[in-house]
């Protein structure tokens, strides 16, 4: 097992592309080769977690916040983030972040919030644009079925909770091959007229070069006409936040004590309970004070976040009710996330979960 392998795996689920232009995930310290003794997960690195991996004999660490967020310009050791990467290094353990991809995809971190409140009706808060893009392809009849499920099992078709999705039309084609090429159907210099199918599909632009792969792979003609088109649909299985519905509409208070003991929270931030019940619930693990906005378009009764400023409370403006329950407890069951995709491709890899409680914020 190399740490390309578990990259691989976490990046199937939150590719690196979906990551804010702010953000620093990915392989952090270490290389991509390095052979695996097993993985400690972790919301931070701090310095206790590198010195429980060592101790436990597991050289790669696996964690939601990057060690190093912003640039370093010296390793002297004189900051907790200079002191960690230095004791990491010094032992060849390796460092992997999945931050604000793992944010913005299902089954990330704001939909792991909502197993914990059990809410149904899910869909994602604030979808991201330009992020899908759509192929043509033109493909002789007999061999359609072929192609198309050749781009579906590379990724391309899925819209929603739907997959295989395309469009076709009947045509037909023609070329004139020259006497350099071998030509699937025809001869050369002769003008060819071929039953062809004209296949659209689309598919997130991460995904490209293996889409692109997988119709070069199964298309029988020599030279493959494609064309690749940049879309502006939103797409609504990628973005920040997320908005559900409790299946029961629950008393606000009641449920505002639910929420502090299902995500142990010191204490909750909230605004005046301005709504007699709550249904409708708006969230995002971390940093989510600018999507409130989203959240009061959504009609949610609640918005429950992290990190919100003093004056970005008053913009609930008596329309919903904030809840800030602290970053660290937003993010908290991130930990599982990572446990659960590691060892569902690797059920026979050491994989830990960190008993370092690295929350900087206490509660009196």
């Amino acid at each position: 097992m190399k740490v390309k392998d578990i990259v691989a795996a976490i990046e199937d689920i939150a590719p690196l592309s979906y990551q804010q232009s702010y953000d620093n995930a990915g392989l952090i310290v270490g290389k991509y080769d390095w052979e695996l003794t097993g993985a400690l997960i972790c919301l931070d690195v701090v310095e206790e977690v590198v010195q429980e991996a060592i101790e436990k004999g597991l050289n790669l660490i696996i964690s939601h916040h990057p060690i190093v967020f912003k640039g370093l310009k010296r390793f002297n050791g004189n900051n907790y983030v200079e002191r960690t990467v230095i004791l990491a290094i010094q032992n060849n353990i390796a460092i992997y972040s999945a931050h604000t991809n793992l944010d913005s995809v299902i089954g990330g971190v704001s939909d792991k919030m909502c197993d914990v409140l059990g809410l149904v009706n899910r869909k994602v808060l604030d979808p991201v644009n330009e992020d899908l893009k759509k192929l043509v392809t033109y493909v002789p009849s007999d061999k359609a079925d072929e192609v198309r499920t050749s781009l579906f099992e590379s990724g391309a078709g899925g819209i929603g909770n739907y997959d295989s999705c395309s469009f076709n039309t009947k045509g037909e084609g023609t070329f004139r091959a020259n006497d350099l090429a071998k030509p699937y159907v025809g001869k050369a210099g002769e003008l060819h007229y071929e039953s062809e199918v004209r296949i659209e599909t689309i598919f997130p632009k991460h995904l490209q070069g293996k889409v692109i792969s997988a119709l070069l792979r199964a298309h029988p003609y020599e030279e493959v006409a494609y064309d690749i088109y940049s879309l502006e649909n939103k797409n609504h299985q990628v973005g920040l936040g997320m908005i559900g519905e409790l299946e029961t509409p629950m008393d606000s208070l009641e449920f505002m004590k639910k929420l502090k003991d299902l995500f142990h929270c010191g204490a909750i931030r909230h605004t005046p309970i301005v709504k007699n019940k709550i249904r409708k619930i708006a969230l995002c693990g971390g940093s989510g004070s600018s999507l409130l906005k989203k959240a009061k378009s959504s009609k949610a009764d609640i918005y429950i976040s992290g990190d919100f400023k003093y004056h970005e409370f008053f913009d609930a403006e008596g329309k919903i009710i904030i809840a800030d329950i602290g970053h660290y407890e937003s993010e908290q069951f991130t930990r599982e996330i990572f446990y659960e995709i590691v060892t569902k491709k690797f059920p026979n890899f050491a994989v830990r979960i960190s008993e370092i409680n690295s929350n900087p914020i206490n509660y009196l």
